[in-house]
């Protein structure tokens, strides 16, 4: 069935994503794993302080915002943040929810990079996951991207969500589902081929964020609906709703 789980901007994605899973030197770190420290910093819990939650596809909206605007401003290394003032971080990530807490945990991250590890990133998931609003999700894609070192999943709300809907994961000893993200990691990790390990986050975020969405999920144009054990059990979309009466007379056709 995992093979079935396909677009094509997924596949874009996990070709990208995999492009990156390189041995890079400290330098190369700086440029390409640190941001992604930083990224997961800021995006952890969010939430709009002024309209409460904010619906997840607006989500990637300001966190796309507030990362450019700390690249234009010369911000996504430990050297250049923990120079800054704390003031002018918080201004540039806002409106991402927390921020003034993201903006004192993003200069803690990089005192800490620049004291304990010459500037460098931690190369353990243990190290990581000691830095301030680092999560498990982060520490895994730091250790690929940085270290060329695949040690976990990394299952971000998509997979999380998506594994559970098709029956993927469950809790331990339970045919219940799995309660959190890292949950969900340890699960998928029993019987997943590790060399999938790697490509199935950005399959399941592009599928999660064009089919499988969180909200009204579109099973009527899913590929994979007829395999799936939640499909049109949770609000659809008006175009799934459409589709299901089709999809039902192809399955009896097939039949």
């Amino acid at each position: 069935m995992y093979g079935h789980v396909d677009n094509a901007q997924s596949h874009h994605n996990s070709q990208k994503y995999g492009d990156k899973v390189q041995n890079f030197d400290k330098k190369e770190r700086e440029a390409e794993a640190f941001p992604t420290v930083v990224e997961g910093v800021k995006s952890l819990g969010f939430q709009d302080s002024e309209k409460g939650k904010i619906h997840y596809e607006d989500e990637g909206l300001l966190q796309t915002g507030a990362t450019q605007r700390l690249r234009q401003n010369g911000l996504l290394t430990a050297d250049a943040i923990n120079k800054a003032d704390e003031e002018t971080i918080k201004k540039l990530i806002y409106p991402v929810g927390f921020y003034t807490r993201k903006a004192s945990n993003l200069k803690k991250v990089a005192h800490i990079c620049l004291m304990k590890y010459n500037g460098d990133i931690p190369g353990s998931i243990e190290e990581l996951l000691l830095l301030p609003g680092v999560g498990p999700k982060i520490a895994h894609l730091v250790m690929i991207v940085g270290w060329n070192n695949v040690q976990g999943i990394c299952v971000d709300t998509h997979v999380h969500r998506i594994c559970n809907r098709l029956g993927w994961v469950s809790r331990s000893g339970t045919k219940q589902k799995t309660l959190t993200p890292e949950e969900t990691r340890k699960a998928l990790q029993l019987w997943l081929p590790r060399e999938e390990w790697v490509p199935i986050n950005p399959l399941l975020v592009g599928f999660g964020r064009t089919i499988c969405t969180p909200l009204r999920p579109h099973c009527g144009v899913c590929g994979v609906s007829r395999f799936c054990p939640s499909a049109f059990k949770e609000t659809s979309s008006p175009s799934s709703k459409a589709n299901k009466s089709e999809l039902n007379k192809k399955l009896k056709d097939e039949l």
